[in-house]
């Protein structure tokens, strides 16, 4: 059974004086049985999400935890692609890109610019990065999709070994 995976992360300094990140994660059954399902703004309604979502409430992560997670889901994601090019399954090509690009803009949002060149070089990795993952996606080019898969696996140990996780 396939399952799809939404994260939800909100800073919230009106619940924490250390601006502790909130982390929700949703397992929605892929399948067409969750037609009662819509998404309007942050608000989720239909009672299969609700329940799904209360039982699967991750509770709250530190934003350094919450990095690795993004970056070990950009790595999860383009491994289902490729899996998706191979099977020569456009659609699931398609989603499973398309939520790669979803993390990796979300990555882009979060950065602290004020934070000097580190931030900066960032910024031009992870557009580079969408970019290439777009290119993955029209031309069915799973070696894009490695060299896209190859930064993030460096970015993810380097961001282990600064913040002592590894």
């Amino acid at each position: 059974m396939d399952y799809s995976i939404i994260l939800i992360a909100k800073f919230s300094p009106k619940y924490s004086k250390e601006n502790t990140l909130f982390v929700d994660i949703l397992f929605m059954n892929d399948s067409k049985n969750n037609k009662n399902l819509t998404n309007k703004g942050s608000t989720m309604y239909g009672t299969a999400a609700h329940n799904t979502y209360a039982q699967n409430n991750v509770g709250i992560e530190s934003p350094t935890r919450l990095i690795e997670m993004l970056y070990e889901g950009v790595l999860r994601f383009n491994a289902q692609a490729k899996k998706a090019i191979k099977d020569e399954d456009i659609e699931k090509k398609i989603y499973w890109i398309n939520r790669s690009v979803a993390i990796i803009t979300e990555l882009l949002c979060v950065l602290d610019k004020k934070q000097g060149d580190v931030a900066l070089y960032l910024e031009g990795l992870y557009h580079y990065q969408t970019n290439l993952l777009t290119q993955a996606s029209m031309d069915s080019d799973v070696e894009k999709i490695d060299e896209v898969s190859k930064v993030f696996k460096g970015l993810l140990e380097a961001w282990r070994e600064s913040t002592n996780v590894a």
